[in-house]
């Protein structure tokens, strides 16, 4: 027991696991805040232009279902909700990709900036190794 409980703190303590933990933080906000950006700001336009429709309403009722002389709750499809559900998914989808677009364009710049300083860096002291190799070379070539 004390093996597992070992692993699992190592498990938790690693960079990965917070990162991730933050990742899933922030990302359950961003989902509420795109939420309200589809059902607050960009579905009642839409509605409106279509005749003052809310899209939330936008359900099929299944025929009541009477079971033992008990006559159920009707159920609904709701493919209104389903709607409202795809365009928060494409708006999560683009923020995302213009979010990875932009650290991959910085990485590659970094790695840019990187490649020049390297390039432009002075030359290194050869080693012990290539300097006895440079002497045999050199002897080599003198016979």
């Amino acid at each position: 027991m004390g093996n597992f409980v070992k692993e699992f703190k190592e498990f938790a303590v690693k960079g990965n696991a917070i990162d991730m933990a933050v990742g899933v933080i922030i990302g359950g906000a961003f989902g509420n805040i795109v939420n309200s950006i589809v059902n607050d700001i960009i579905m009642p336009p839409i509605g409106w232009l279509i005749g003052g429709v809310d899209f939330s309403d936008l359900k099929v009722e299944l025929p009541k279902v009477v079971h033992e002389g008990i006559e159920l709750a009707p159920t609904t499809i709701n493919y209104g909700s389903f709607i409202e559900t795809i365009i928060n998914f494409f708006i999560i989808a683009f923020c995302v990709f213009m979010m990875v677009k932009g650290i991959t364009k910085m990485k590659n710049l970094k790695a840019k900036e990187d490649a020049e300083a390297e390039a432009t860096a002075a030359p290194a002291e050869p080693s012990a190794e290539e300097k006895l190799l440079t002497e045999i070379r050199d002897l080599l070539a003198k016979k």
